[in-house]
């Protein structure tokens, strides 16, 4: 039985701790459970040097000159940890990536088909507009479904080999694409530099640390300028251009008199169709039968973010928090599609009443509840899910019910265009604030929770060092909900500001922190930052700009830090990579690229120190602009 002092390190989140408590009680082991049962951790992982490529391994190069210095092949410690470097950027921006290609393919036939997709359309006609032509796809005399249906045609030649170029790069300034094109990474292909990548990493080919880390900022940009903006943008076409809304967040958003049903994962498609399926009439009239007073969706780490961005569907927590919400007892059903899910899940929920669904091919748990959830029959599969949620109702134990604690409301939807739209229809006035001094720059906090960091700590503190230093916040994932959580997601939050970005905030009414989205739309942050440059006349690598993910963990984390540095923005991690192992390797990830791309990246697990990392670099920057 842990004491509550060691439940009290755990989580900034109070609610988490609570429910912590309850976990335990109900015998539910979670992940600071497991990590602490793995303790101690390799040494040779920790620091990237091992490799488990060929049946010759697995292979060590002890960095300490203690051990072997080489693989059996012949490769050394700065080899193994540019390819496994390579290898994580890969997998984290095939991730994103495939969420993106099958984006494109539901809205391939959201367009082709209709009503007959299952219920997908078209709702943003001016953003399909726009960035039909991005693709430079020709919508005179077309209708809007011909438009939609040549657009995604031309898209997912963008997933394919065929090495023709990604239209949206050309979003980024020229000056930054300058520096693509001399350094030789300007993305192709986002299939063709993929499957490249995983040659590369094949033994007995690439051998040049280099080279192949050059590959993996190709390979990130294809991610960032490519994959993730093509699935935010086909999102917004889809379900909306996310507006500012007014929502709640954390574990409290549970309502113990409803039909409870979290979704959880990453892709809006699937979450959409269950907000609308919630709202059937025969279905909360099933639900009042069943003796709730109807049915509630929340969401959860990134699709959660999606459905809040556009729907002002509460949240009710981050990664971490996906054990802790079922230990409310009130959980009818967890809905997941891929991504930062725990397999052990189901484990979790056999505490519980709960139903675990999975609804991916791709992402399949042993004993949860298997429906697919395909276009052509999203709605039906929907209503399916709802109703085996809501015949759940009666199975709660009523005595296990314990919601931890009230939840906290939040300012989401701040999409580029609503970003804009607050400012009057253009960015001048944030440039001219930055230009004054009132803002000295921004900053995006993004990226996971790690239990190897006391939950949100990482997020908050960073977030409340930057804030008085006058730093505009915007944030994805799971830092935006760790500020959501702690209250920093609401206009009354701005106290926390500095003397000179306060004002600006309480003259538009609009927190400290913007609330940009799932982790996949840090490409919206991508999408502002190249705004701001092109009005300045100026690339990326000379903003007043920073990046950090204070707590990540996925391989996505990797790759997004990545196409953030090769994009020109400086990226502090607190969470040590797996490159230590290689002087070479940290060498150029640090001091090499910020001489190749104007950027680089930074560790620092302690966020005062972060703090002060990201506001020198920032006040340099207004150095080197003069301003």
């Amino acid at each position: 039985m842990k004491e509550d002092g060691e439940i009290s390190g755990l989580s900034e989140d109070g609610l988490a701790r609570r429910a912590l408590e309850d976990a335990e009680k109900a015998g539910m082991e979670t992940a600071w459970d497991r990590l602490q049962a793995q303790q101690p951790q390799c040494g040779f992982g920790e620091t990237g040097v091992c490799c488990n490529r060929c049946a010759m391994g697995p292979c060590q190069a002890d960095p300490f000159e203690e051990g072997p210095e080489r693989g059996v092949c012949g490769a050394d410690a700065d080899l193994i940890v540019a390819r496994n470097m390579l290898a994580d950027i890969a997998a984290g921006a095939a991730a994103h990536s495939d969420h993106g290609r099958e984006v494109a393919e539901i809205f391939q036939k959201a367009a082709e088909n209709g009503q007959e997709s299952g219920g997908y359309g078209i709702t943003d006609e001016n953003k399909l507009e726009k960035v039909a032509e991005l693709f430079d796809v020709d919508g005179e005399d077309a209708s809007r479904e011909e438009l939609a249906g040549e657009l995604a045609r031309r898209i997912l030649t963008e997933f394919g080999t065929h090495r023709s170029g990604l239209a949206l790069i050309d979003r980024a300034p020229a000056e930054t694409r300058e520096i693509w094109s001399e350094l030789g990474i300007t993305p192709d292909s986002i299939g063709g530099d993929l499957v490249e990548a995983m040659h590369r990493t094949h033994m007995g080919v690439g051998a040049d640390p280099v080279n192949m880390l050059l590959h993996g900022l190709k390979v990130a940009l294809g991610d960032g300028w490519g994959g993730s903006m093509i699935a935010t943008e086909l999102g917004d076409i889809m379900f909306g251009t996310p507006e500012i809304n007014q929502s709640s967040m954390n574990l409290g958003v549970i309502d113990e008199n409803m039909v409870n049903i979290v979704v959880h994962g990453h892709n809006s498609v699937l979450s959409e169709m269950i907000v609308q399926a919630a709202e059937n009439d025969r279905l909360n009239s099933l639900a009042e039968e069943k003796g709730a007073e109807g049915i509630k969706v929340v969401g959860l780490c990134c699709t959660g973010n999606e459905i809040l961005m556009r729907r002002g569907i509460p949240l009710a927590g981050n990664m971490l928090n996906q054990e802790l919400v079922l230990a409310t007892g009130a959980v009818e059903a967890a809905v997941i599609d891929y991504q930062c899910i725990f397999p052990s899940l189901v484990e979790s929920a056999s505490c519980y009443h709960t139903e675990i669904i999975t609804t991916s091919h791709k992402s399949k748990i042993p004993g949860a509840v298997h429906l697919e959830f395909d276009p052509e029959t999203a709605e039906s599969t929907a209503r399916e899910i709802v109703k085996r949620a809501v015949k759940r109702f009666p199975e709660r134990n009523s005595g296990r019910v314990n919601i931890p604690g009230e939840p906290k409301s939040v300012t989401a939807g701040f999409s580029v265009q609503s970003i804009t739209e607050a400012l009057g229809g253009s960015l001048t006035p944030l440039i001219e604030a930055i230009t004054a001094g009132d803002i000295k720059g921004a900053a995006g906090i993004v990226g996971c929770n790690n239990p190897k960091i006391k939950q949100d700590k990482g997020h908050i503190e960073l977030a409340k060092n930057l804030l008085k230093e006058d730093i505009l916040l915007v944030e994805t994932g799971c830092a935006a909900v760790a500020s959501g959580k702690e209250g920093m997601l609401q206009p009354e939050a701005s106290e926390l500001a500095g003397e000179g970005l306060r004002p600006v905030l309480e003259s538009l009414n609009m927190p400290p922190v913007l609330h940009m989205g799932a982790c996949v739309d840090c490409s919206r942050i991508l999408k502002l930052a190249a705004a701001m440059a092109r009005e300045l006349e100026v690339g990326i690598q000379q903003l007043p700009l920073a990046g950090a993910a204070p707590e990540w963990y996925a391989q996505k984390a990797v790759a997004i830090g990545s196409y953030f540095v090769a994009s020109g923005v400086y990226t502090v991690l607190g969470v040590p990579p797996k490159i230590f192992g290689s002087s070479e390797v940290v060498n150029l990830l640090s001091s090499g690229l910020e001489e190749a791309v104007g950027a680089k990246f930074a560790v620092e697990p302690e966020p005062e120190a972060a703090a002060e990392l990201i506001v020198d670099h920032i006040e340099s920057q207004r150095e080197e602009l003069g301003i």
